[in-house]
């Protein structure tokens, strides 16, 4: 990408201060986020339910942001959000039974991968941390144990 005009310097800088008040982010540090969480996501998750909520907090304020940029910075931009949405949702399954529509998709998938302390209880087949969901846990949810040394 060329470099930004003042003008869109500017626009950037207020379209993530919008999505994310109170927050030192920049659009780089946004997708620098939601690129580690998608890596976090396919190599088997470790977190609980409520941490992977939090996590998914970087891709709401790309959201919240993403229509308030200049359309030259959405334009070079896109590709990259696009590729990182894609590897999400190959890492992760719908919710069952629920629609995976906008706003905010990415809340109502799981990854296909979860880690899960060895020997700890799995309470209806989920790791801890994974039992607050209103559902069962999908079949296709693959639970990886690891011990402790």
């Amino acid at each position: 990408m060329t470099h930004l005009t003042a003008e869109e310097y500017e626009a950037v800088r207020a379209a993530v201060a919008v999505g994310a008040p109170g927050r030192s982010w920049t659009l780089n540090s946004l997708f620098a986020a939601w690129r580690d969480v998608v890596e976090d996501v396919e190599e088997g998750y470790g977190l609980s339910a409520p941490e992977f909520g939090d996590e998914l907090t970087c891709r709401d304020v790309l959201a919240a942001a993403w229509p308030l940029l200049p359309p030259r910075v959405r334009a070079v931009r896109r590709p990259g959000l696009d590729e990182l949405d894609g590897r999400f949702r190959a890492a992760t399954t719908p919710w069952p039974d629920r629609p995976e529509e906008p706003p905010q998709w990415w809340h109502r998938r799981i990854p296909l991968v979860l880690e899960a302390e060895a020997g700890l209880p799995r309470p209806d087949g989920w790791p801890l941390g994974w039992e607050v969901l209103p559902f069962p846990k999908p079949d296709g949810v693959r639970v990886v144990e690891w011990s402790r040394p």
